[in-house]
């Protein structure tokens, strides 16, 4: 479904953002970062722990909470929750996407397909996991990316399964985990899970690591500015965000 065109900075826009119920992280780190004339409004689906099973129960909801996203006319429909884009392997993000649109009658996207857009578009092919998740979940998350072609060096989790643990948790437990599991042979850092506090470090991050990190919210606003058009240079957040500026975006991760 095509994305309404013509810059954010020409008038004001509307994201919607689906969460997992118990998340207390991912709109906040939206709010902190939107340009003042994007608006984020959101709708919630059950989830209180980061199991399998929970995951695939917390999408049976998706399209009655999306439609009640579209009737305030957002722009774009976002799924803000990792593993339940990438819960049953490749293609999976596409057949939510696809639940999402024709309920909404909105584009959409997932936090899973905007990072696969997001490695791509910063031309990563080995890159390090690290996530808030526990072996099984972890595990999940890095067979989706080694099936989307990107080679996974390296992947450790926290091991944590109640998702407002994760939320309490502070961003100097991203930075840590990122420093311990990097790999001098990775192109990009990934670290996974929008309940997880991350977008204060990836700046740090990316200085001491000297490559390109991006967090599942990070990859969530700017994909979503990106698909309504938005193009301006959003500083402190990491060189993805930077990258909205670019003339060339659309036709890079087309």
């Amino acid at each position: 479904m095509a994305a309404k065109q013509g810059g954010a900075q020409k008038g004001s826009y509307r994201i919607g953002l689906l969460v997992p119920s118990s998340n207390t992280t991912v709109e906040p780190e939206f709010y902190r970062v939107l340009p003042v004339n994007v608006t984020l409004h959101t709708a919630r689906l059950f989830l209180t722990e980061i199991t399998p099973e929970a995951i695939l129960k917390m999408v049976e909801e998706l399209e009655t909470q999306s439609r009640l996203l579209a009737s305030a006319d957002v722009d774009v429909v976002v799924l803000g929750a990792t593993a339940p884009s990438f819960l049953k392997g490749l293609g999976y993000d596409r057949e939510v996407i696809a639940r999402i649109e024709k309920a909404a009658g909105k584009p959409a996207t997932t936090t899973s397909t905007a990072l696969l857009r997001a490695l791509r578009f910063l031309g990563a092919k080995r890159v390090v996991l690290g996530s808030a998740y526990d072996d099984k979940v972890n595990a999940i998350a890095q067979g989706f990316l080694e099936a989307n072609g990107f080679t996974v060096v390296a992947a450790r989790g926290l091991g944590m399964v109640d998702n407002l643990a994760v939320g309490r948790l502070g961003p100097e437990s991203a930075f840590d985990l990122a420093r311990g599991v990097d790999r001098a042979d990775a192109d990009a850092m990934v670290l996974a899970c929008t309940n997880w506090r991350t977008m204060d470090v990836i700046d740090r991050l990316e200085r001491e690591l000297g490559k390109p990190v991006v967090s599942t919210s990070q990859v969530s606003v700017w994909d979503a500015l990106r698909m309504i058009g938005y193009r301006g240079e959003i500083a402190g957040y990491g060189r993805l965000l930077r990258s909205l500026a670019a003339e060339d975006l659309l036709a890079a991760v087309a």
